[in-house]
């Protein structure tokens, strides 16, 4: 609720400095991309792919590449990260990227800096997380792809000390206003799971796979630990792209027990729906910030895509203490962010080559699109169903009080 609220104020801020027209003022911003203007919309760069890294190598791993150039006009955005002030444009404005810093309230507050910012008409981008992540061996590896329809706010949860824990508990997590592990929760903030486009989903995994995915010994070597335990097959495999779910935490976390608690978490929140794979700490602030401009009309939600690169394990492989598997180097760094890049470029290209026959007028969902409440209309296939009735929660004069205040 914390991280809500602080958004929330994050939002009013900036719309207060927008009205009075501070937000990206001429004198810091214009000057850097003037001489590029004529190639905007109205004044305004309109993206048809923004990239949001996470932190400095997920960043750096889109710059000086043959594809395109980011770095052909650096705009600088008030309300971004200290240490990644700008957001970077190729000339003619079709393809974006920035780094928010990590973990959730650094996200959130970069998204809406974005989002409010005059230099940007948001309303036909698509935006592509692309971040690395920890991966489940059940589903993936070291340097895999992962592409997901659902992501989890995992640790929005009660919390015991697992040595306080009730004994007839698997997990000392219990979910918001329930009495048990396996109790749906009976108390939601609206942020516990999203999902995006499912038919988009399947086009970037079609478009990634085109990829050669880079992988090292270091890497190749290590993965053989997790040959010996038939569940973890996929983890000792090749590198590849994977269709499964993600899991949102502020928490870095390491080892079995967790594992399979937010495992269960994952599909307790989706109805059972969800796979989870790989684990994280900003999906679900930036997409709760996507979906309040998009209730505005200021991004459209169904033009998400979360691409997250495997860079460890999540759990030991069999013998290992779950401190040693968060400490050890697993060799799986340098090919996820080498594959961000490799299948990431792809999934650019398609939606740029594609843009006038598919992608301009949007990929209509096949599936729900939006977050637990029903927020943008239609009704989750998770969860309690909407509380707006099925339709767009602005459609209502006024909204539903509920029981608590945060």
């Amino acid at each position: 609720m914390r991280v809500i609220v602080f958004l929330s104020t994050v939002l009013c801020l900036l719309a207060s400095a927008v009205t009075a027209g501070y937000v990206d003022s001429p004198s810091i911003n214009s000057v850097r991309h003037h001489a590029a203007a004529r190639d905007y919309v109205d004044g305004k760069i309109k993206p048809k792919v923004f990239i949001i890294s996470l932190f400095a190598p997920e960043g750096e791993t889109w710059y000086h590449i043959p594809e395109f150039n980011v770095l052909a006009n650096n705009i600088t955005v008030i309300g971004f990260s200290p240490l990644f002030p700008d957001a970077h444009c190729t000339k003619d404005g079709s393809i974006c990227q920035l780094t928010t810093g990590e973990a959730e309230i650094n996200a959130a507050t970069t998204i809406t800096s974005l989002l409010f910012s005059p230099s940007f008409d948001l309303t036909s981008t698509y935006f592509m997380i692309a971040g690395v992540a920890g991966v489940d061996p059940k589903h993936g590896t070291t340097g895999s792809v992962t592409f997901a329809r659902f992501a989890v706010q995992v640790a929005l949860q009660y919390e015991f000390d697992s040595r306080e824990k009730p004994e007839k508990f698997s997990t000392g997590y219990v979910p918001q206003g329930s009495f048990a592990p396996d109790q749906y929760p009976r108390e939601l903030y609206g942020t516990e799971v999203f999902e995006v486009n499912d038919a988009l989903r399947k086009l970037a995994v079609g478009f990634a796979r085109r990829a050669k995915l880079n992988d090292t010994k270091a890497a190749q070597a290590y993965r053989k630990n997790y040959a010996t335990t038939p569940a973890f097959a996929a983890g000792a495999a090749a590198p590849s792209v994977v269709e499964c779910d993600t899991a949102t935490s502020d928490v870095y976390w390491s080892g079995a027990f967790l594992g399979k608690a937010f495992e269960d978490t994952t599909s307790l929140f989706t109805n059972g729906t969800a796979v989870y794979c790989t684990t994280q700490q900003e999906d679900n602030a930036i997409l709760e910030v996507l979906l309040r401009g998009a209730v505005h009309g200021l991004v459209d939600f169904s033009r998400i895509i979360i691409m997250r690169t495997a860079s460890d394990f999540d759990r030991p492989f069999k013998g290992q203490s779950a401190a040693d598997n968060l400490f050890a180097d697993p060799g799986g760094f340098k090919p996820s962010i080498l594959n961000l890049y490799l299948a990431g470029v792809e999934v650019i290209n398609g939606i740029l080559s594609g843009w006038q026959t598919t992608f301009e007028r949007g990929v209509k969902p096949s599936n729900y699109v939006g977050d637990i409440y029903g927020t943008l209309g239609g009704t989750p296939d998770f969860g309690p169903g909407s509380i707006f009735g099925g339709k767009p929660a602005m459609s209502r004069r006024s909204l539903r009080r509920r029981g608590r205040r945060g």
